[in-house]
C-alpha cells in the first residue's frame, strides 16, 4: 500500500503507524514521549500530523495511529502547527524547568500564553516512559501515584525503594530531564538511594550498580558479570579464533 506524507510516496503495510512510516522515509515528526523500545505511549500529543481520507482532514496522533487505508498525511499544516503548538505551550506550563520542552517550543513555534498555570520547579508531564521502563526491567521501584493535580512519579511513601536496582534506565528514557541521577567514581544515586558501581574486571568501565548486576544475573540463570560489554565480545572472539585456527 502508498500513502502520501508531504506530498512523497511512502510504501507501508495496513497498520502501521504514521510515525513508523513517516522515519523510515526520512520524514521528520517531532515527538516526546515516544520511544523505540516502548511504542505505543501516545501521552504527549506532539507527534500530531493531519491525515485527509476521501478530502476529509483529522488531527491524529501518529505513533499509535494506524494507517488502514491510502490517504494523504501532513505533518507541517497550518492545523498541525497551531494544535502542536498549543500542546507545546501547555507542556511548557506543565513542566516549566525543561530545558528539552523549552527548546522544542522556540522550534515549533509555541506561542507565550496565559491561559495556562505553571507548575513551577517541575520538569515532568506525567507521560510515564520511566514507569514502563522500570516495570519491563522487573524492577517496579516506583510508580503512578495520587490523583489530579497531585498525580506524580514516585517510590513507595517517597522512602528509598527497596527493589529499586540503581539502573538508571527510568532516568535515560526520560525525555524532559525529570529524574536527578547522580555519578561519581564509585557510586550512583538516583532517588534518594546510593548503591556502589562495579567495574570490568579487565578495563575497568562501569559495569552497573551490585543490584543491577545481581538482578541481571538473577534473569539469565548465570554467574554475575565481571567483564563489561565490550571486553566480553574480546573474549568470546579470542575463544571463536582458538576454536577455528584463527589466532
Amino acid at each position: 500500500m502508498i500513502i502520501k506524507i508531504n506530498g512523497i510516496d511512502c510504501e507501508c503495510e495496513k497498520g502501521e503507524y504514521i510515525l513508523q512510516i513517516a522515519r523510515r522515509n526520512g520524514i521528520e515528526i517531532p515527538t516526546l514521549c515516544h520511544h523505540d523500545g516502548f511504542p505505543g505511549q501516545g501521552a504527549c500529543r506532539v507527534c500530531i500530523v493531519e491525515v485527509v481520507e476521501r478530502g476529509r482532514g483529522k488531527i491524529v496522533v501518529s505513533c499509535v495511529y494506524p494507517v488502514e487505508k491510502e490517504c494523504e498525511v501532513y505533518t507541517d499544516s497550518e492545523k498541525v502547527r497551531k494544535q502542536r503548538g498549543m500542546i507545546l505551550a501547555l507542556l511548557h506550563s506543565k513542566a516549566p524547568e525543561s530545558k528539552e520542552i523549552e527548546e522544542m517550543c522556540r522550534k515549533y513555534g509555541a506561542p507565550e500564553t496565559d491561559r495556562f498555570v505553571s507548575e513551577a520547579g517541575n520538569k515532568c508531564v506525567m507521560c510515564g516512559l520511566c514507569v514502563k521502563a522500570c516495570g519491563e526491567l522487573g524492577a517496579g521501584a516506583i510508580s503512578t501515584v495520587n490523583r489530579g493535580v497531585l498525580k506524580e512519579i514516585a517510590t513507595p511513601y517517597h522512602e528509598p525503594s527497596s527493589t529499586c536496582i540503581g539502573c538508571g534506565s527510568c532516568a535515560y528514557v526520560c525525555p524532559t530531564g525529570a529524574i536527578d541521577i547522580v555519578q561519581t567514581e564509585n557510586e550512583r544515586i538516583i532517588w534518594g538511594k546510593t548503591f556502589r558501581l562495579v567495574r570490568c574486571s579487565s578495563c575497568g568501565a562501569v559495569i552497573g550498580t551490585e543490584e543491577e548486576v545481581k538482578h541481571a544475573a538473577e534473569k539469565s540463570g548465570n554467574e554475575p558479570d565481571t567483564l563489561c560489554e565490550s571486553c566480553r565480545k574480546k573474549q568470546i572472539a579470542s575463544v571463536m579464533g582458538k576454536v577455528f585456527g584463527t589466532l
